[in-house]
């Protein structure tokens, strides 16, 4: 089957898969969390073929006898498969579903995109044991920690609306309490930070040639992010950082890690045109 036809298919899958899950939260808000479980399992399900589906992509269109493809487009796909893939497992023990109504549409973006930008192929051919467990550590924990600031904004929102007494919209109606998503949004930056920190370590195998290899500053912005939810997980620890405060750390951790992974990437392939 020709590659965009896995894509068409892929994209045909997620909005099916954010379909489900509208649905579910205006079932859940009609008829009240008695029928959350159907529709809850119902929407998650298709969540999962939808991932499936994207990971067969994947398979087929960047994993070649040459090598893996880390092209700009192909990476954003990486990536957005792994958000939604950790987001599918983990809404199965803790209630995380409602962020595919965030997750969902930038996959649905992303593939949209590689189906009317076709870009050359950048691939990775030198893939030893260390360099795929550095690749897999870095795609789990920008996944992790992409999903924290996500349930930061949504944190950030409910707590806008809970001071102005007007908690509209499904979304935040459908929230869990502040307490239970500021838990959640920790232990993903525990988690992320933890992976994050194997990434540096696994990372550091492949820095003899630091500046020709363009490395430098995405080394040194991953370690600013790695020492930023350092701190933020110390003060929460010791002097109990909640609410804004540590919204704001969460944002900012991740904006140093988004442009540790893809600033200087889009910089260097689509506006320079550089390997």
């Amino acid at each position: 089957m020709p590659i965009p036809a896995y894509t068409s298919i892929t994209i045909l899958t997620y909005l099916m898969a954010l379909g489900a899950l509208l649905q579910s939260i205006r079932i859940t808000k009609k008829k009240g969390p008695s029928l959350r479980g159907d529709t809850h399992w119902h929407s998650l399900s298709l969540g999962a073929l939808a991932v499936g589906t994207h990971g067969w992509l994947l398979f087929e269109a960047n994993l070649g006898p040459e090598g893996l493809n880390v092209s700009f487009m192909s990476a954003l796909s990486l990536v957005s498969f792994g958000i939604n893939a950790i987001l599918v497992l983990a809404a199965l023990i803790r209630p995380i579903d409602k962020l595919g109504l965030v997750t969902y549409p930038i996959a649905l973006i992303i593939l949209t995109l590689t189906l009317l930008y076709q870009e050359p192929a950048r691939t990775l051919s030198d893939q030893g044991p260390a360099m795929t467990t550095h690749i897999l550590a870095s795609l789990m924990a920008y996944s992790l920690l992409n999903i924290a600031a996500i349930q930061a904004l949504l944190l950030a929102l409910q707590e806008a609306c809970l001071r102005r007494r007007n908690p509209s919209g499904l979304l935040i109606r459908s929230l869990p309490s502040l307490e239970s998503m500021e838990t959640l949004m920790f232990q993903l930056i525990a988690a992320g930070w933890v992976v994050l920190g194997l990434s540096l370590l696994t990372g550091l195998v492949f820095l003899d040639n630091l500046f020709a290899q363009h490395l430098a500053h995405k080394t040194i912005l991953s370690i600013l992010a790695w020492l930023v939810f350092l701190g933020l997980l110390l003060g929460r620890i010791r002097y109990g950082w909640r609410g804004q405060f540590a919204i704001r750390w969460t944002l900012l951790g991740f904006a140093f890690l988004m442009l540790a992974y893809f600033g200087s990437k889009l910089v260097i392939e689509l506006i320079l045109h550089r390997v």
